[in-house]
């Protein structure tokens, strides 16, 4: 399940909630019991390494990058 944040209007109090994504949409009342929240944006950071070899270094492509610029 993915984790929403949100943030009360009311106590300024930023919180996050584990629902559904079919609840996404739904009213979250603060944890002070506060029902004018807001769902904030947040962004998502993926770590970890790709599984295949890795991609050759340096030249390749482009005028300057292939070196026929002299």
């Amino acid at each position: 399940m993915p984790t929403y944040a949100y943030r009360c209007r009311e106590c300024t109090e930023t919180f996050e909630l584990l629902r559904p994504m079919s609840e996404s949409g739904a009213p979250a009342s603060c944890p002070e019991g506060h029902s004018d929240t807001v769902k904030l944006l947040t962004t998502v950071a993926l770590t970890g390494a790709a599984s295949g070899p890795a991609a050759p270094a340096g030249g390749g492509g482009g005028c300057c990058g292939g070196g026929c610029c002299g």
